[in-house]
C-alpha cells in the first residue's frame, strides 16, 4: 500500500513538472552578438529566466547585424517572426517604415501595465530611437560611440608621454608619425570608417549629414556629407596612407585585428570593444580618451552620436505573450542588469542610475577612461546636425561610402570625387526609399 501511494505521489509531482514546463511561455530573442558578446546575452536572458517562472527568453544568434536583420524580415513575412529582434542603428528607419510589422515598446509598455518611465533613459540614446514626440519605438540595447584608443607601449617607445592622448588631429597625426619612426607598423587605423569618419565627424564638428536635421524632419531628404570640412579630413588621411601614419584596416570592425595585435598607436573605435581591447593588450596599456576634433572647422567638439542596436518587438504572436516581452525590457532596463553590461562589454549604460551605479562602484578609477562614451554623448545639448541620423536604406548607402572611401585609400580617386560619387548614388538610393514608402 505504501509503495502505490510513494507512486502515486512520484507520478503526480511528474504530471505537475510536466504542466508547469507546458505552461512557460518561450520568447524568441534573435540577435548578432557572437563570441563573448553573444556569452553575455545569453547571461542575460538566463538570469531572466531565473528571476521568474513564467516566462522563458530563448536567445538566438543570426549571425551580423545585416544577416539578423535580413533572417527578421524573411520570417516575418512567411509569419515565422520572433518576438524580439536586434536591429543596428541604421536600420531604424526601415524598421519605421515596416507598416504593420513592428510594435512600438511605448504601446508594448502601457498595453502590458508594465512600469516605464521615459526620463530613466540617457537623452541621446532614448532620443535615437524615439518619435519626433518622445515615443520609444524600439528598446535601447547595445548603444555605443566612437572614442580613441591607444597604445601606451608604443607611445612610450616614441618618447612620448604615454598619459597624454592628443585632443586634435593636427596633434594626432604628429605623435603617430613618430610612433612610425620609432618602429611602429601602423599609426593610426578606425573601425567603422563609415560611421567614425563620416557620421561621426560631422556630429562631432556640428555638420549636417543630410538636410531634415538628417533625416528626422522626413524621408524626402539628400545627402550632405560631400562638404568642404570632410573633404579636406578625408583627403588628408589619405596622404597620411603614404608612410603608414594611416593605414585602413578593413570595413566594420575588422581594423582592430591591427590595435589588438600591437601594430597600431592609435585607434578610433566603438566605447562597446573596450572590454575585449583591453584583454588583448591588457587594461594597463591601454588609454581610452574623447575622440579627436578639427581646431580649423570648430574651437570645440559637440557632442558624439550613438552606434550599436536596440530590440525591436514584432508583431502577430498571441497578446499574452507580449506580457513577458514587456517583462523582459523591464529586466534588461534594471539597474544592476545594465551597470553589469555596461561593464562587462564597453557599451553605453542606457540608464542614468547604471552609469552613476558605476561610478559609486569605483568602476571608472579601476577601468579610466570607461566613461568617456558618456561623457561624449552628453557633452553639449545635441543640434539638428547632431542628435542622430534617421536615413532610408541606409545600409546599402553606408556599402557605398564604404566603396567610395576604399577608392580613396588606393589612390583610385581623390577625396572630392569620391564623397561626390558617394553623395550621388546615396541620394539615388533615397529616393528609391521614399518612393516605395510614400
Amino acid at each position: 500500500m505504501t509503495r502505490i501511494l510513494l507512486s502515486s505521489v512520484a507520478a503526480a509531482a511528474v504530471l505537475v513538472s510536466a504542466q508547469g514546463a507546458v505552461a512557460q511561455t518561450e520568447i524568441q530573442f534573435w540577435h548578432a552578438m557572437g563570441g563573448n558578446l553573444g556569452e553575455a546575452v545569453s547571461a542575460q536572458a538566463e538570469g531572466f529566466n531565473k528571476s521568474q517562472s513564467e516566462y522563458k527568453v530563448t536567445p538566438v544568434y543570426k549571425g551580423s547585424y545585416t544577416e539578423t536583420l535580413t533572417a527578421a524580415i524573411a520570417a516575418f513575412r512567411a509569419k515565422q517572426a520572433p518576438h524580439i529582434v536586434q536591429v543596428f542603428e541604421v536600420g531604424t528607419a526601415n524598421m519605421m517604415a515596416a507598416k504593420g510589422a513592428v510594435y512600438p515598446v511605448y504601446q508594448l509598455m502601457a498595453d502590458a501595465k508594465e512600469p516605464f518611465d521615459p526620463k530613466a533613459y540617457i537623452g541621446p540614446v532614448y532620443g535615437y530611437y524615439s518619435t519626433t514626440d518622445g515615443k520609444l519605438l524600439s528598446m535601447p540595447f547595445n548603444s555605443s560611440t566612437p572614442v580613441l584608443y591607444w597604445n601606451k607601449e608604443l607611445l612610450s617607445k616614441a618618447g612620448l608621454d604615454p598619459n597624454k592622448p592628443p585632443t586634435t588631429w593636427p596633434e594626432l597625426g604628429e605623435m603617430a608619425k613618430k610612433a612610425i619612426a620609432a618602429g611602429a607598423k601602423c599609426g593610426f587605423t578606425p573601425q567603422w570608417q563609415t560611421w567614425t569618419m563620416i557620421e561621426n565627424y560631422g556630429a562631432w564638428h556640428n555638420l549636417p549629414y543630410a538636410t531634415k536635421d538628417n533625416g528626422f524632419g522626413g524621408t524626402d531628404i539628400e545627402l550632405k556629407f560631400n562638404d568642404a570640412p570632410r573633404v579636406k579630413f578625408i583627403q588628408m588621411l589619405a596622404d597620411w596612407g603614404k608612410d603608414k601614419t594611416f593605414v585602413y584596416g578593413g570595413r566594420e570592425g575588422k581594423s582592430t585585428t591591427l590595435f589588438n595585435a600591437g601594430d597600431c598607436a592609435f585607434h578610433v573605435a566603438s566605447s562597446g570593444s573596450a572590454a575585449g581591447i583591453e584583454k588583448a593588450l591588457g587594461a594597463d596599456k591601454v588609454g581610452i580618451a574623447m575622440m579627436p576634433y578639427s581646431p580649423d572647422v570648430i574651437a570645440k567638439p559637440q557632442n558624439s552620436i550613438i552606434g550599436g542596436a536596440t530590440l525591436w518587438v514584432l508583431q502577430g504572436k498571441p497578446a499574452a505573450e507580449y506580457k513577458g516581452v514587456a517583462k523582459f525590457m523591464s529586466y534588461l532596463s534594471s539597474t544592476p542588469v545594465q551597470a553589469k553590461w555596461h561593464q562587462e562589454t564597453g557599451y553605453v549604460p542606457i540608464t542614468t542610475a547604471a552609469a552613476e551605479a558605476t561610478e559609486k562602484e569605483g568602476f571608472y578609477k579601476k577601468f579610466p577612461g570607461r566613461d568617456v562614451a558618456v561623457k561624449e554623448l552628453t557633452l553639449n545639448p545635441p543640434t539638428a546636425n547632431s542628435k542622430g541620423l534617421r536615413i532610408g536604406n541606409f545600409v546599402q548607402i553606408r556599402d557605398v561610402v564604404d566603396e567610395e572611401l576604399e577608392s580613396v585609400w588606393s589612390g583610385k580617386k581623390d577625396a572630392k570625387a569620391a564623397l561626390d560619387e558617394a553623395v550621388k548614388r546615396g541620394n539615388e538610393l533615397l529616393k528609391r526609399f521614399e518612393a516605395q514608402n510614400k
